[in-house]
């Protein structure tokens, strides 16, 4: 174990597994490891409730005010398709910046645990699967060995594109919409809302 990465009121060891690598920080979403390279990362905090946003897709906790920033916190486990994360002591926010239209804007992404700050070789670092990942695979930029497991590493421009986000967000709130208005339809002419 190499230096400390102060992130709050904790500290992540910093794990030097290889040179001519990159830096990645690996977390747990639904008990599967994931790592981030460290250069998209702004910062860690502590789990704090965001304020609900109606008409926000499943995958959208709300926002958080980030030294009076509006930060969107996204649960990363509802993204991939799963059960949303359960609030535990060990539940974290971390704060990326995504670059969309030459523009830097801050994410925030709920996350299970976080582990470690791990090196990881070049050469340790496989394509992603085709297959068996339960996971899109436009999501992973490699699979990271560490020891004799693997990382699942993102391509957090994919998980977070701006533009993805807003097209699913509107058309989360379309459906919502048009369930709301086949429901008041129905309250009207009294026959079951379908």
């Amino acid at each position: 174990m190499g230096a400390l990465i102060r992130t709050g009121s904790r500290q992540l060891p910093v794990m030097q597994e290889a040179a001519q690598g990159r830096q990645y920080l690996t977390f747990v979403v639904t008990a599967e490891s994931f790592g981030i390279a460290i250069a998209s990362i702004k910062e860690i905090i502590e789990y704090r409730t965001p304020t609900e946003v109606p008409m926000m897709p499943r995958y959208m906790r709300g926002v958080i005010n980030l030294r009076g920033r509006v930060v969107p916190v996204i649960d990363l486990a509802a993204r991939f398709g799963r059960s949303k994360v359960e609030q535990t002591r060990r539940t974290c926010i971390v704060i990326l910046e995504v670059e969309q239209n030459e523009e830097q804007h801050d994410i925030g992404v709920m996350v299970d645990a976080v582990s470690a700050v791990v090196e990881i070789a070049d050469a340790d670092v496989e394509p992603a699967p085709l297959f068996g990942a339960n996971l899109r695979a436009d999501f992973i930029s490699g699979m990271g060995k560490l020891a004799e497991q693997f990382v699942i590493l993102l391509d957090i421009g994919k998980v977070l594109s701006i533009e993805e986000l807003a097209i699913l967000g509107e058309g989360q709130a379309a459906v919502t919409e048009a369930q709301s208005a086949r429901h008041a339809a129905a309250e009207t002419s009294g026959a079951p809302a379908s």
